[in-house]
């Protein structure tokens, strides 16, 4: 081999061994990323949870009311007659 031909050569390995760091910290921030996008995703998941446990809790608690509305009203109608 030549001088040139070392030359290049070293300069060749030392840009493939730059480039393919570079790929590893990229690798390793993009794993980082995806662990930190689970998580959110995992704890949106059981915010859905807990709104539609509410929104359920909600629709029960309407009911009851709607019932007692009723009765409200029937009251107040009987207490108007009554006068």
């Amino acid at each position: 081999m030549t001088t040139t031909d070392t030359v290049l050569l070293i300069v060749l390995t030392s840009l493939l061994s730059v480039f393919f760091l570079f790929c590893i910290a990229a690798l390793i921030m993009v794993l980082k990323l995806l662990s930190s996008v689970r998580q959110v995703v995992a704890k949106a998941d059981d915010v859905v949870d807990s709104v539609e446990a509410a929104a359920d809790a909600f629709k029960d608690v309407q009911g009851r009311m709607a019932f007692f509305k009723l009765v409200r009203n029937i009251m107040k109608l009987v207490q108007r007659s009554r006068k």
